[in-house]
């Protein structure tokens, strides 16, 4: 068993988890692991079904799960999903873990979500007003778990990679 993900990534939809991951990942010359990929080769099929056809609260079971296969498991970089942090044991288990929150303001957030019918929590008649609602949720969450808090507006995703490898003392290959 290891000892744990180098980094984990948490953050809302759009904040960059996935493409900060993947640079993180080739920076450290580690394994790069989604658990939203990870909960969708579990059951078979793309979040926006599960959640369409079992629910969320059945997406969020399996979530948890994933996650703490993932912590558990894996020793390179970690993207959680933008609501992962919304269980009270996921937060638990974050605990001891390097974790850095990508945060993204409404403005850029919803730019770079647009109307993405694979994002079923924001999909609707405002999804300005369900952005804004799920990051007012879900910010102090965020902060709760994050040992460092990295703005993601009007930053090149290289710029970000640089900035959290400062940020955590770890130096890319």
């Amino acid at each position: 068993m290891s000892q744990g993900p180098v980094v984990v990534l948490v953050g809302p939809p759009g904040s960059g988890k996935t493409t900060v991951g993947e640079g993180l990942a080739k920076a450290l010359g580690v394994e790069f692991r989604d658990t939203d990929a990870d909960v969708e080769a579990a059951v078979g099929k793309p979040i926006s079904v599960i959640f369409t056809e079992d629910g969320e609260a059945a997406f969020r079971a399996e979530e948890e799960r994933a996650v703490a296969a993932a912590l558990d498991g894996h020793s390179g970089v970690l993207a959680l999903g933008g609501g992962s942090v919304l269980s009270r044991r996921t937060r638990g288990r974050l605990a001891g873990h390097s974790v850095v929150f990508l945060s993204v303001g409404l403005a850029e957030g919803v730019r770079r979500t647009g109307l993405s019918t694979a994002r079923p929590l924001l999909a609707g008649v405002n999804p300005r007003a369900k952005f804004k609602e799920l990051l007012e949720a879900r910010l102090p969450l965020y902060r709760e778990v994050a040992t460092v808090e990295v703005a993601t507006d009007d930053r090149s995703p290289d710029q970000i990679v640089s900035e959290v490898l400062d940020a955590l003392g770890l130096v890319g290959t």
